[in-house]
Parts: C-alpha cells; sequence; structure tokens
C-alpha cells in the first residue's frame, strides 16, 4: 500500500508539469496569433484611415487656398492697375485692346468730301502749266492746227499731251454721223490724262449743232420763244431733257444752254428768238425747267449770257456792247433769270461781253469784270463754274490781245475761257502774271480744284472708290 502512494503520487506531479507546459505552449500560441491579428487590424485601419486623413489635409489646403485667394482679392481691389503674375500677357493684351478700342475711329467722309479730297489730289500732282491748261475750253481745230477736225488720231493725241486743255468744243462742222462723232468723241477722251469737258451749243431753235443736222437723228425743237409763248413750263422740261439725252450719247457732257436773257429790247439782233420771251417773270420759270430737264438727263448745262443781252441794240460778236442800266433794274428784270436757273442747280454761267457802266463804273466787259462777278457769286449766291463767252468775238479782240484778256478774266474770278484767239498766248499770258506776282497761285488753284470737283461729281473723271 505505501508502495503505491508514491508511485501514484510521482504520476501526479507528471501530469501537472505536463499540463502547465501544455498551457504554456497554448497560451504562447494564442499569443503569437494575437500579436499577429493585432498587427494586421492595425493596418487595415490604417489604409481604412489614411483616404479620411488625407481628406483633411485636402480640406485644409482649400481653407488655406481661399483664404489666399481672399487676400488676393482684396490686394485687387485696393490695387486695380496692378494684374496677377501668372496673367500679365493676358491683362496687357486686354489692356491694349481696351485703349483701342477707346480711341475715336476716323469719322468717315461725306460724298462732297470725298470729291474735294480727289480733286485736291490730283490739283498737287499737277504742274502750274498744266492748270493753267486745265482753264480752257478750245475748239479742236485751236488744238490741233487742223483746218476741220471730224476726227481725232495722233495729231490730237499729241496736241492733249502738249496742251492738257480742260475741254473741247464742237460746232456744227465737226458733226457729221453720229458713229463719226461718237468716235471721234471717244478717241479724243481716250488722249487725254484728264477727263475733257466736250461741248456744244445745242439750244434748239436756230442754234442747234447737231439738231439741224438731220444725220444725227435727233429731235428738232422750235425756237425758245415759241416754246415761252405755250406758257406750259413742261415744254420747256422737254427740251432740256430731250437734248440732254441724246447728245450725251455721242459723247458730249456740257452744253451751252440754256439762254437765260430776257429778250426786252426789240432793236436786239444777237438775241430775239433764243429767249424764252419778253416777260422776266415768264422766262424765269422757263429757264429753272430747262434746267431741271438738263440735270435730270446726267447732261451739265449753262445759263447765258450773264448779266443779260436781251436789251441791247448791238451784237458783242462784231463790237463793243454795252447794258446802259442800274444795278436795281438789273435786279427786277435781268437778274430774274439767272437767279431761277442758279436756285434750279444750273452747274455754269457764261459771261457775256457786255459792257455796264452804270454798275461797273467803266467800260469792261463783264467777263472781265470783278464787279460782276462779285454780284453773280456774293449776291445771286452762284457757287457752280463761271465760264467767258468765246474770247474771238469782237467785243474782245478789238481791245485786248489773247494773253490780256486771259489775264484780266482770271484776276476778275472767271474759272474757265472760251475759245482764246490764241491758246499759246493766253496761257503764257497767266503763266507770266503768276510768275511776277500779278496772278497768284491760288488764285488758279481755286478756280481749278473747282473744275476738278464739278468733273468729279459728274462722272468726267472717275470718283476713287
Amino acid at each position: 500500500m505505501m508502495d503505491e502512494n508514491p508511485r501514484r503520487n510521482r504520476f501526479r506531479k507528471l501530469g501537472l508539469v505536463l499540463w502547465s507546459l501544455a498551457m504554456l505552449a497554448i497560451g504562447a500560441a494564442l499569443g503569437a496569433w494575437l500579436t499577429a491579428n493585432t498587427a494586421s487590424l492595425s493596418a487595415e485601419d490604417g489604409a481604412d484611415s489614411a483616404p479620411s486623413s488625407s481628406a483633411v489635409q485636402s480640406s485644409e489646403g482649400v481653407d488655406a487656398e481661399a483664404g489666399s485667394e481672399a487676400e488676393e482679392s482684396q490686394l485687387t481691389e485696393e490695387q486695380p492697375d496692378e494684374p496677377e503674375a501668372d496673367q500679365d500677357g493676358e491683362a496687357s493684351d486686354s489692356s491694349a485692346a481696351a485703349e483701342s478700342s477707346a480711341e475715336p475711329e476716323e469719322p468717315e467722309l461725306t460724298r462732297e468730301e470725298a470729291i474735294t479730297a480727289q480733286a485736291q489730289e490730283i490739283l498737287d500732282s499737277m504742274t502750274l502749266a498744266e492748270q493753267i491748261y486745265q482753264m480752257f475750253i478750245v475748239t479742236p481745230e485751236t488744238l490741233t492746227g487742223v483746218s476741220t477736225v471730224t476726227q481725232a488720231g495722233a495729231t490730237t493725241k499729241a496736241a492733249l499731251q502738249t496742251h492738257p486743255v480742260g475741254g473741247l468744243v464742237y460746232f456744227a462742222a465737226n458733226i457729221v454721223t453720229p458713229e463719226q462723232c461718237t468716235t471721234m468723241i471717244s478717241n479724243t477722251q481716250s488722249y487725254s490724262k484728264i477727263g475733257l469737258f466736250i461741248a456744244v451749243d445745242e439750244e434748239g431753235g436756230r442754234v442747234a449743232r447737231i439738231g439741224n443736222n438731220s444725220a444725227m437723228g435727233t429731235t428738232s425743237f422750235p425756237s425758245m420763244s415759241d416754246i415761252g409763248s405755250t406758257g406750259d413750263v413742261s415744254k420747256a422740261y422737254e427740251v432740256g431733257s430731250t437734248i440732254g439725252t441724246e447728245i450725251a450719247q455721242f459723247g458730249f457732257n456740257l452744253d451751252f444752254a440754256p439762254v437765260a436773257d430776257v429778250n426786252s429790247n426789240p432793236n436786239n439782233t444777237v438775241i430775239g428768238d433764243r429767249s424764252f420771251g419778253s416777260d422776266p417773270e415768264a422766262v424765269a420759270e422757263m429757264v429753272a425747267s430747262a434746267v431741271q430737264g438738263f440735270r435730270d438727263s446726267g447732261m451739265l448745262c449753262t445759263l447765258k449770257h450773264f448779266p443779260g443781252h436781251g436789251d441791247t441794240d448791238t451784237d458783242s460778236h462784231y463790237g463793243y456792247t454795252e447794258v446802259l442800266k442800274t444795278l436795281q433794274e438789273l435786279r427786277s428784270v435781268e437778274f430774274l433769270p439767272f437767279q431761277a436757273g442758279i436756285d434750279a442747280g444750273a452747274d455754269f454761267v457764261m459771261m457775256g461781253h457786255i459792257s455796264v457802266p452804270e454798275v461797273t463804273g467803266d467800260d469792261t466787259p463783264a467777263s472781265l469784270s470783278a464787279t460782276m462777278i462779285e454780284i453773280l457769286r456774293d449776291e445771286l449766291g452762284f457757287q457752280g463754274l463761271i465760264i467767258t463767252d468765246s474770247m474771238v468775238m469782237n467785243a474782245i479782240t478789238d481791245r485786248y490781245s489773247a494773253g490780256e484778256a486771259a489775264v484780266l478774266a482770271v484776276q476778275a474770278g472767271v474759272d474757265v475761257i472760251l475759245e482764246p484767239s490764241s491758246l499759246t498766248g493766253a496761257v503764257q499770258g497767266i503763266l507770266s502774271a503768276v510768275e511776277n506776282g500779278t496772278i497768284s497761285e491760288e488764285r488758279i488753284q481755286e478756280s481749278v480744284l473747282r473744275i476738278l470737283e464739278v468733273k468729279i461729281r459728274n462722272g468726267i473723271i472717275a470718283a476713287e472708290s
């Protein structure tokens, strides 16, 4: 019995030891497992919490940037002229654009301003001699030296290069057939550096260089006294409109019509039935209507013969002619048709070689009188082109040389000199007067600018687009 108890005790102790070891092993394994799982859980927790941490950092960054932008905004308000550093280029461009748009644009020229600018440009390109030549309208015979001109070729071309006149006037002998006339004028225009006035005396009645030539196929009108006697102003309009339209087809652009003289002197031999009548007010209505007809046809027209050739008993074609009327008497009769024609838009007024001693105080013809031209400009308000009657008429040639008459005409204020007895003599006379200071260059340029403006306005010189 005693032997069994010690053995049992030894087994019991051994069992306790083994159990303790097992518990230690289990404890160690459990500790290792717990340690491993705790690290894994910590890693997972770190992965899950990283976005949250990043979001916090990002939110803090936004708050910081917002604060920075608020500060910059405050700076911008306090210093508006300084753009942000990273937008200097854009800000500079925007500033330049703003300044550019702020500059006032050049206003567009009106049509009349454009015409004047173009005329001035042409004038500035011309020599003094070319400017003076522009003030003359001559016959093709005067220009070329040919006895009777019916065509235009090399001779005309060469003559226009050496004598660049402002225009030509044709008479019955120059006008043969429609085709001949058209070709002659077209060629002549093509030879001139500056478009030419191409003129004719086409009044209707007995003064009709084209209408009295049946080969031309144009309308033949009765005398203007017959037109005036009807009392129907539309007939005067028809004269202007029809003549203007018909002669334009041949290349004419200027008509020396209508006659604005009042036929008040029965002894008058030069006007007579060329006038619309003897009643100044009725004549005024007819003249205004004829001018409107010419204007509607596109034809330049001319009132003639200022201050009025209807109360003379001599003919200025053949010698000295005068009107013994006061200025007031002229105003009440002779001036009325001229005023009506001017108001209707006449382009030219032709000065007659008529002396008016009661107005001017001497026997100077109106065509050479500064006093009469001042009355036409200032009292009647005419701002168009003033042209002399033909300077080969005896009222001029009996008393003046070509050069003297031309100089006096320019000094008086004439723009265009018609048919000088010597073109070279007249041009040289004016040129010498400019050189010696008798006439200023500004006086020449005043008339030439006016001539060029009329040519541009009426398509004789092509308008710049």
